[in-house]
């Protein structure tokens, strides 16, 4: 299930449907633009709560994924904490794959 969750990210990231980074996920999630935030579980917990409380108050659903290594490596980058996707194709089914349904 990583490897299809991984390739998802891989993909939307080519099709730049993916936004990175703790700045510019909260300036796209301010937008409305976002239909789902991804946050590293070893990033910190001040980090997380922040981006819990931000997508909790758009309605945006939030994920707790991958560590910080494993998400940007898969999506060509250096580590990254936070990953905000903005197509909701592909959030929902990255969801899916996420939740394991």
């Amino acid at each position: 299930m990583k490897d299809k969750i991984f390739s998802m990210l891989g993909f939307a990231m080519k099709s730049g449907n993916v936004v990175t980074g703790e700045s510019t996920c909260l300036i796209h999630i301010k937008k409305n633009v976002v239909h789902l935030v991804i946050v590293a579980e070893d990033a910190s917990e001040n980090t997380k709560k922040l981006f819990k409380n931000k997508a909790a108050h758009r309605n945006i659903p939030y994920r707790i994924y991958g560590s910080k290594s494993s998400l940007g490596e898969n999506i060509g980058k250096s580590d990254r904490a936070t990953i905000a996707i903005k197509d909701r194709g592909f959030a929902r089914k990255l969801i899916e794959y996420i939740d394991g349904r």
